[in-house]
């Protein structure tokens, strides 16, 4: 049985969220996962190595406060992603967690390698798995372009079919352009869109038919289904 999934608005590795991510950890550890902390920073592959250094060590204090042994993936790119070794360590995780960066790039670089395969094959065995920002994105089939307006949406990995998420949703549109707003609220008809804000995560858990918010602050359902706003503790089928 698929195991735990959740998209986060914003707030991966930071201790406001620990007891969250704790929870995916639990979920998983109750069906024989081991007690492992998968960290998956592709998305930010193209960064600065100061950067991708700073995602390393949030992870690692994240891992300690939880205690759950950090695996941190330095998967940058696709021969990174095609690497059997990456792939054999993500096997029998508790928890598997893309973090922030470009959406894009994260679904170009996993897409049909051996780690994208071993995320999947783990979650579908009863491992949890979670996107945060970027990482929640990658999960529908089509990722939105944006960032350059003149081009559509890319394709992303499709585990959450058409529900669509925009991440950071109570900041997101202090920061970009209308143009680019106008782009992230149009969704193909059929599609679920859902805003996600900071500090906030929308998670199905394993064996359950319905999704539930979690953390401080919102989910916003814009289209696809009846408009709504929903807090922490309440849910929501699709």
């Amino acid at each position: 049985m698929r195991g735990s999934i959740a998209l986060v608005g914003s707030g991966e590795y930071l201790p406001a969220m620990a007891a969250f991510e704790k929870s995916l950890i639990d979920d998983a550890i109750a069906h024989g996962k081991a007690n492992k902390f998968v960290q998956i920073p592709t998305a930010a592959g193209r960064e600065s190595k100061d950067r991708l250094e700073f995602w390393k060590e949030l992870g690692a204090r994240q891992a300690d406060l939880i205690g759950a042994e950090q695996i941190f993936l330095p998967i940058f790119d696709r021969d990174s992603a095609n690497s059997d070794q990456f792939a054999d360590a993500i096997s029998d995780s508790a928890l598997v967690y893309m973090s922030g960066g470009d959406p894009h790039y994260l679904a170009q670089t996993l897409t049909g390698t051996p780690v994208w395969d071993a995320i999947v094959k783990n979650w579908q065995s009863g491992g949890s798995l979670a996107g945060c920002s970027a990482g929640a994105m990658v999960l529908s089939s089509e990722i939105p372009n944006f960032r350059f307006l003149k081009y559509g949406p890319t394709p992303g990995l499709n585990v959450i079919g058409n529900i669509r998420v925009i991440p950071h949703f109570n900041k997101f549109f202090k920061w970009i352009p209308d143009a680019a707003a106008k782009v992230l609220m149009h969704a193909p008809e059929g599609s679920i869109l859902l805003g996600v804000d900071e500090m906030t995560a929308l998670v199905q858990r394993r064996g359950k038919d319905f999704w539930e918010v979690n953390g401080q602050a919102k989910v916003h359902v814009l289209q696809g289904a009846p408009a709504e706003q929903l807090f922490a503790g309440q849910s929501i089928k699709f």
